[in-house]
């Protein structure tokens, strides 16, 4: 049942990496979250273990998303460049944060971060006529960008989006260049988390630091091959009714996690 479980957030996280340029951290961090619980795992390790896995399995499906996207020619690369050094920036911050903080507060902190996504993905993006910052605005979105999405397991795209589409870049540009910037988000902020949690004590069997392999591959064997479907359907299908969709998915979630605090 637990893989079965894996495999369809694996299928989901590829969908929506692809179709919103999430990622799918979302989807995997709660789920994952989850099962280790009912597994008996540390609360304390459980949320630490759930991200630096997340963020592996992104690493990979980062890669077909991106191929599907670029072939249609939507990924703005000038955009890619402006931002990407600064968020690897903020990946190494938010991986030594989260190696120091106390799994507890991490979890609730994830759990008011989905609800918090919810809320932006039932307003929707906002497609403003402002222009793109100079090199220090890029700096600092980037870099909290980044430290956010490594302390939470996501590929960025749930704050890259609404940031580009605010300023003017098309909605499905911008989705491609979130799902491009996730890529090397997500590996350098996995090999931080493997490297962090080397040799912390409750980690469950078969980990490399919080990076735990039997979840990794079970999610990554059904998110490769759904990847490019949710970039086709990113070109085909209303983002409003996903949007608001996708949304009631995720406050479901978060409410599941806190109900489980109490």
């Amino acid at each position: 049942m637990e893989i079965i479980t894996l495999l369809i957030a694996g299928a989901l996280a590829g969908t929506m990496a692809g179709l919103l340029g999430i990622g799918g951290g979302i989807i995997i961090v709660p789920i994952v979250s989850l099962i280790l619980e009912a597994q008996g795992v540390s609360t304390d390790v459980v949320i630490k273990v759930a991200v630096g896995t997340s963020l592996a399995t992104i690493m990979i499906t980062a890669v077909s998303s991106v191929y599907a996207h670029n072939r249609k020619g939507a990924v703005d690369w000038g955009i890619f460049k402006a931002l990407t050094p600064w968020i690897l920036l903020g990946t190494v911050i938010g991986t030594i944060i989260v190696d120091l903080m106390p799994g507890e507060i991490l979890y609730v902190a994830f759990i008011v971060f989905l609800y918090a996504a919810a809320t932006r993905l039932a307003i929707g993006n906002v497609e403003g006529t402002h222009k793109l910052p100079g090199t220090p605005g890029m700096a600092i979105v980037g870099t909290v960008n980044g430290t956010v999405s490594a302390m939470m397991g996501i590929g960025g795209g749930v704050i890259n989006v609404p940031f580009l589409t605010y300023c003017s870049v098309p909605i499905k540009r911008a989705i491609a260049t979130a799902a491009s910037i996730g890529l090397p988000l997500a590996t350098v902020s996995a090999i931080g988390f493997s490297i962090s949690g080397h040799n912390e004590p409750g980690i469950p069997p078969a980990s490399i630091g919080y990076v735990n392999l039997p979840i990794f591959a079970s999610v990554v064997a059904s998110s490769i091959l759904f990847a490019p479907l949710g970039a086709r359907l990113a070109h085909a299908l209303p983002e409003r009714t996903l949007n608001i969709s996708f949304s009631i998915f995720l406050f479901i979630m978060a409410s599941i996690m806190a109900w489980r605090l109490v």
